[in-house]
């Protein structure tokens, strides 16, 4: 796979090498600068997908923060180039792989897990200094280089500051599950430099004790443990290190302790060194200072000013919402679906969504409820063979243009749940349905990368 691009040259300038990696947008390659000589690596993304899913201005967005953050602990983008149908990021070549690897291999010695950890708050405390909140921070976004040091890389998710509403707040609902703060599964909004704080101190821990802190198949069972802070340190951890991981992982967000305070921790400050000087960003003349010039000819080609309607690639919904395919949670849904879950992806607003589940419920003669912590409760006005048949259904905002919904059995018999799921609400929910998770996509043609 993605070998029939080997080999290849791309616009006059790149020789395209071997696949590094790819997503359901992307692929990215590895490519030789035939001028220098220089390793890069290459991401290619197919303009027709992402304008189908409006995942546009998510692209755009990352163009503008990786002009921004320009520092020795990040992958640096060279240049962006643009084809009728695709988009190339040419990025800096990072060798060493991503941190995740090391990782796999079981946890890290303590001075090696330090450093790390030192370059990671370097790195996002400058992101933040520049108004950029990463919202992904996990091993597989972390690559190191061939001297050893760390690169924060994949900033397809993060947010600028004209990202928050009026409360100052972010509140769309992303990054991969396990190293998500508390207050971003609520939805009530967030900051985003404390949401990018708890998702380093998850990184610390696995680095020094070489397993997540909140792990659980069931995918709202983790969101539970995650809420609550529930997690237990190995023996082997200092109490120094002990201290700064519980302040990292405070749940509470007013409470949680700030980058300046983790860099007075005792364990932070041991073997630290020579303080890395700052770094001040500079825009190369080959980015774009428009960063709309690479979807013009695609745009420019729509009938009046109208894209055209066509069927979008049944995903899964995380996978929507990245360019990698570390994103890929379909393993936990999979699980779920055993436990009286199902869940459906959906194009339409939230609005549109409540209002179609009100009138599934009275189609179906159940009563709903909501909740203050935004669930809807589904009931049988009479009881079954297992007592009274209730759902719960929350609704998540993966993107602006795309949300998730959870609909789950919290009490009654399994198999009446199992009707009720099948011949009512399934059918009369295919109007706003994108797809339901776990349904077999068709196969996806792999899309031509070269031009």
């Amino acid at each position: 796979m993605g070998t029939e691009n080997k080999g290849c040259i791309l616009m006059q300038r790149y020789e395209i090498g071997r696949l590094l990696g790819q997503g359901t947008f992307a692929k990215v390659y590895h490519a030789r600068n035939i001028k220098t000589s220089q390793s890069v690596a290459i991401k290619m993304i197919d303009k027709e997908k992402v304008l189908k899913v409006g995942l546009i201005d998510q692209i755009k967005r990352e163009i503008s923060i990786m002009r921004l953050v320009r520092h020795p602990n990040i992958v640096q983008l060279d240049e962006v180039m643009a084809s009728k149908t695709k988009i190339y990021f040419v990025l800096e070549y990072v060798r060493g792989g991503e941190l995740f690897h090391k990782v796999s291999k079981g946890r890290l010695k303590e001075e090696i897990a330090r450093k790390y950890f030192h370059q990671l708050i370097s790195a996002v405390d400058f992101c933040h200094s520049r108004g950029v909140y990463h919202r992904d921070l996990k091993p597989e976004n972390l690559l190191i280089d061939d001297d050893g040091n760390l690169k924060v890389s994949d900033f397809g998710l993060s947010a600028l500051p004209e990202s928050k509403r009026h409360d100052g707040l972010l509140h769309t609902t992303c990054g991969t599950p396990a190293y998500v703060a508390p207050e971003v599964i609520n939805r009530k909004g967030y900051d985003g430099a404390k949401a990018d704080i708890w998702s380093c101190g998850v990184v610390l821990f696995v680095l020094m004790a070489g397993h997540l802190p909140f792990y659980d198949p069931n995918l709202m069972e983790m969101y539970r443990r995650i809420r609550k802070a529930e997690f237990k340190c190995p023996n082997w951890f200092t109490p120094d290190v002990r201290k700064l991981i519980t302040g990292i992982l405070e749940p509470n967000p007013a409470t949680r302790i700030s980058f300046a305070k983790i860099k007075e921790n005792p364990w932070f400050t041991k073997d630290l060194g020579v303080k890395q000087k700052e770094y001040v960003s500079q825009d190369k003349d080959s980015m774009p200072k428009d960063v709309n010039a690479a979807f013009t000819s695609l745009e420019d080609n729509t009938t009046d000013g109208k894209r055209e309607s066509m069927k979008p690639i049944c995903l899964n919904a995380f996978d929507i919402i990245s360019l990698s395919s570390g994103f890929d949670l379909s393993g936990l849904f999979e699980v779920a679906a055993d436990k009286g879950e199902a869940r459906f992806t959906s194009k339409e607003t939230a609005s549109t969504i409540f209002s179609k589940i009100q009138e599934v419920a009275k189609s179906s003669r159940l009563e709903l409820k909501k909740t203050d912590g935004g669930v809807l409760k589904l009931e049988r006005t009479k009881e079954g063979c297992r007592g009274l048949l209730a759902l719960d259904v929350e609704i998540f905002e993966m993107t602006p243009s795309l949300h998730l919904v959870d609909i789950k059995k919290n009490n009654g018999d399994a198999l009446e749940y199992q009707r009720l799921l099948n011949q009512h609400i399934r059918p009369a929910l295919k109007d706003i349905v994108w797809s339901w998770i776990g349904d077999q996509p068709a196969s996806q043609e792999q899309p031509a990368v070269a031009e």
